[in-house]
Formats: structure tokens, sequence, C-alpha cells
């Protein structure tokens, strides 16, 4: 169910308040264009801005426009044990097909604490569950001894996103885990090198702006035309780089703005784009052939 190109979704703003039917348009783009899947409240959702209530409504707008169309994989997520739990209980409600739970924040839990909390999640609500491994922002790494044990423990416990920019660490949790374990990109730079490791896809921030294209590389990777696979990953690349010049999402939300997806409207603490940066964002999506409004 989880594999290919599965879009991390922004979150439309207006005026401060959360875009509901803008919300329901960019979910229907990416049905149209082929997308495998979606992510609604990751990180490039903004999840940390978002209000208890306005996370659970994110996921049952998604649930309701992609159901049958594309699998929904909500993001659950929090460094507060019971709130995942409530949060993953409300995304089984609302129809979603899985649940992608980081790694808790701030806190800093042991390796222990990390299964202790996985555990717990993944006990609580029947719902299958995807890892996601993003030591950058969480300050804390899911060691592959941690993975291992709660893929054995955990029967809905299935797979990983990672987002460690190791690739010595996607190798060793594909041999510590097997092959029926879910190993999904969770960085467009690697995806392709993941995949060359037996990964079957990426969570992704740029599939929000080029979602066709995405979906092409992966499925010409898979139909064994590798080079035609990385020629499409390396003209894509400078874009890539260009949604990470500042914090993600704010140079996708302005890309997916200047197409005229939807409002670059972010919240506090993230803000608007440095004008330099913002000038190579422009370029690079000139550079690619997007059209790019004034």
């Amino acid at each position: 169910m989880f594999q290919g190109s599965i879009v991390a979704l922004v979150t439309p703003f207006k005026d401060g308040a959360l875009d509901e039917q803008k919300l329901r348009e960019l979910v229907q783009f990416h049905i149209e264009n082929g997308t495998n899947g979606i992510v609604p409240c990751g990180t490039t959702g903004e999840s940390p801005t978002l209000t208890p209530q306005e996370h659970n409504r994110v996921i049952e707008i998604v649930c309701e426009e992609a159901r049958g169309k594309l699998p929904v994989m909500a993001g659950t997520g929090s460094n507060s044990t019971a709130e995942a739990i409530e949060f993953t209980r409300h995304a089984k409600e609302a129809g979603a097909d899985g649940a992608l739970v980081v790694t808790p924040y701030y806190n800093k839990p042991t390796q222990q604490g990390l299964y202790l909390h996985f555990k717990a999640i993944a006990d609580a609500v029947d719902i299958p569950i995807i890892l996601y491994n993003i030591e950058g922002r969480t300050a804390r790494n899911i060691e592959t001894a941690t993975v291992k044990r709660l893929f054995e423990d955990c029967p809905n416990i299935i797979g990983v996103k990672e987002a460690s920019g190791s690739i010595q660490q996607v190798k060793d949790v594909r041999e510590a885990c097997g092959d029926d374990f879910i190993i999904l990109s969770g960085d467009d730079a690697m995806t392709l090198e993941m995949m060359d490791l037996g990964g079957l896809g990426v969570i992704s921030v740029i599939a929000n702006i080029i979602p066709q294209d995405v979906v092409a590389m992966i499925n010409a990777y898979n139909a064994g035309n590798k080079e035609e696979a990385q020629a499409m990953h390396k003209k894509m690349s400078n874009l890539v780089s260009s949604m990470f010049i500042e914090t993600n999402p704010i140079p996708v939300k302005k890309a997916a703005e200047l197409i005229g997806l939807c409002s670059g409207e972010l919240r506090l603490p993230l803000c608007d784009m440095d004008p330099d940066n913002l000038a190579v964002v422009k370029g690079a999506m000139t550079n690619y052939g997007l059209g790019v409004a004034a």
C-alpha cells in the first residue's frame, strides 16, 4: 500500500485559518496527477503549529477526499505519548490507512523510552504504523536495534520513513529487519539511493509541485529503466536543493503559491523567505520549466 511517490502535503492557510476548500483541491490535484499516497500533518504540513482540532480536521478532510483513490498515511506523532495515541486513534476513526509517527522531539528519550513510546501507540491503535526517523529535527536517532525490536514485537509497525541522512543506517535496517519491512526515503535527494537498497519510494516534499515527475521517476526505476530514472533525478536535483534553502516547508509552500496551487501563507515561527533565497527558488523553478507567477 505504501510505496512510490507519497506526498508530504502542505497545509494551506487563509488569513490565519485552515483553508479547507483549498486543502480539498490539493488532494484532488494529487489524485489527478497520479500520486501514490498522501501524508497530511507531517513536517511539511506544519503540524507543530496546528491546534489539535485543526490537526484532526486536516486528517478528516484528506481522508474524505482521498477515500478509495489513494492511501492516506496520517501524521500522528507527538512528543507526548498520550497525545500521539489520541491523534492516531482519531486518524483510524477518520479512515486513514496508516499512521506516520515521528520520533518524540525535545524531551530526548533513551532508546528504551523510544521503544516504549512507539509500542504504546501500536498497542493502543490497530492501524499500520510507519516510524519516522529524523534526528535533525528531534535530537534522537531511532537506532537499528530499536527498529528491529519494534518490528518484531509490534505486528502493526510495518516500516520506517528514514530521514537520518545515513545510507549505512538504511543498509543496517534492511539487513536487521528483512525484505518485508518497508523503508521509505524521507529525503528527495536520496530516493534512488534508498531504492537501490530495497526502499519502496519516498515521502516527498518536491512532489507537492511536480507530482507527475516524481511518480514517473519511480515508475521508470521500478520498470528497470534505471538510467532514465537517474536522468530525471539529476534534472530535478537543483529544484530539490532549492526547496531546502530555508527551513522546510517555507520554500515549497512559496513554490506552490508561485504556480497557483495555494497560498504561501505560513504560521510563526516560520516566516516569509529572504528575498535572495526567493530569487534562487524562482530561478530553479524557471530552469526546471515551471511557470512562475510574477
